[in-house]
């Protein structure tokens, strides 16, 4: 059952990713241009996806528990460190470069031609060398610990 509601729930947001033109670069950059030519519409696309959020999260924490899940997962950390500025910078700067973010550039594969391929392989190797460089430094922090001693 959970597959079947992940892939449900995948389906509709890719589809309201399109039908709202976020899986358009050009829209997505002329949003993003607040000193040309503004387009605004894809400022009420994200308030209605906040707001539609919002209700689903207060309704879950109301029950105490989502509708289809046995426990709510929500973030523990609630400070901004250095790690979350430099996603924040890197997600920032790609999405004003290239007009995708993530989730609409992978529902943008069925129509977005060669670019959309080429930047969403490029996001998986940026994934990918992601997760080397976290593995390599959390093994060199595992080995700098000092060795526990049994008598403390």
């Amino acid at each position: 059952m959970p597959l079947l509601t992940a892939f449900i729930a995948g389906i509709l947001f890719g589809t309201g990713l399109i039908l709202s033109g976020m899986t358009n670069p050009a829209k997505v950059l002329a949003f993003l241009d607040l000193g040309g030519r503004w387009d605004p519409s894809l400022a009420f696309v994200m308030v209605g996806a906040i707001l539609v959020a919002a209700l689903g999260y207060r309704i879950a924490v109301a029950r105490g528990r989502p509708l289809l899940a046995g426990k709510l997962h929500l973030p523990g950390a609630i400070g901004i460190d250095r790690r979350l500025l430099l996603g924040s910078l890197t997600f920032g700067v790609g999405w004003g470069l290239v007009g995708y973010c993530p989730g609409p550039a992978l529902a943008a594969l069925s129509v977005g031609g060669r670019p959309t391929l080429m930047f969403v392989a490029a996001m998986i190797a940026g994934m990918a060398g992601f997760e080397v460089v976290e593995r390599l430094a959390s093994s060199r922090a595992t080995r700098m610990q000092p060795p526990a001693h049994a008598g403390e």
